[in-house]
């Protein structure tokens, strides 16, 4: 094979990509939406007395700081952010 047919897409491949523009990749951006905001409730409820929220024991929340350390600044800055109408719509 020529690299023009090798770097060529198919008629199948490009219907697909347009199938997955069409059906999938909203599907995929809200599942990844969800998923950071299930992260960051998560750790609003182990690692709430950082902000001053006290809901589990400390000794559940040591045992999982090891695992939630990596997302601790992100956390912080999304929870302590500002915000107003403009956000719920985005």
């Amino acid at each position: 094979m020529s690299e023009e047919e090798q770097k060529k897409p198919s008629f199948w491949d490009t219907a697909k990509s347009i199938l997955y523009g069409m059906a999938g990749h909203d599907m995929s951006r809200y599942a990844l939406k969800t998923r950071g905001s299930m992260e960051h409730l998560f750790i609003l409820i182990t690692m709430g007395d950082l902000l001053g929220i006290p809901i589990l024991p400390p000794y559940y929340s040591l045992r999982i700081l090891p695992y939630v350390v990596p997302q601790i600044s992100t956390w912080k800055r999304r929870m302590l952010r500002e915000r107003d109408l403009t956000d719920a719509l985005a």
